[in-house]
């Protein structure tokens, strides 16, 4: 399945301007998928992220996030919407996983708590779709990540935005969108598991 064709499909059969929830994993990540969504949707940005460690380095992240939102300008709205740091219910996912490699079924399992938490909160507050930037990762398998985003979709009943934001040079113009708007670029996923690996 192509996600980013899929994507099209969908923003290109848009009646008017739609109000997404986009969970984003950081800021680098952010840039190419707020700056082509902003063209189709009123954005709100949501940063709940309980798999990054240590706490420092969620708020280093997190204001990175909030740095590109203060200087990009956009097409439509944008705005954001954070969470408090709630490492627990990451620990309590991924305990028992502890030693899976990297992209295995510790990274499904925080996949599924992070969009979860999206869609319910889209959900709640109205939105029309629920997504997330988290396919622009050449780490991240974006079929994993979609195949979540539609069970999550039928379980909340709230349409999920497919995507393979990777798909032409997606990660490449994020690099460059980070260097342009001078963001810290981590070079690990978040949790401290993913880190030893």
């Amino acid at each position: 399945m192509n996600y980013q064709t899929k994507l099209l499909e969908i923003v290109n059969n848009l009646d008017g301007t739609k109000k997404l929830l986009l969970h984003s994993c950081c800021g680098p990540c952010s840039t190419t998928c707020i700056s082509f969504l902003t063209n189709y949707f009123d954005i709100t940005v949501l940063y709940y992220n309980p798999n990054i460690e240590p706490k420092d380095e969620y708020e280093k992240r997190k204001n990175e996030q909030l740095k590109f939102l203060h200087n990009f300008e956009g097409k439509h709205k944008i705005e954001f919407l954070d969470c408090d740091y709630d490492n627990e219910a990451f620990e309590a996912i991924a305990k028992g996983y502890e030693e899976e490699k990297e992209g295995g079924a510790r990274c499904s399992r925080c996949f599924y708590l992070r969009l979860k938490k999206t869609a319910m909160l889209a959900k709640e507050k109205g939105f029309d779709y629920f997504g997330t930037t988290l396919t622009v990762s050449p780490h991240k398998n974006s079929q994993v990540i979609n195949t979540i985003g539609e069970k999550i979709s039928k379980e909340v009943g709230i349409p999920f935005l497919y995507s393979d934001f990777k798909k032409q040079d997606g990660y490449k113009k994020s690099i460059e969108l980070s260097k342009e708007y001078d963001l810290y670029r981590q070079n690990y996923c978040g949790c401290s598991y993913g880190n030893k690996s």
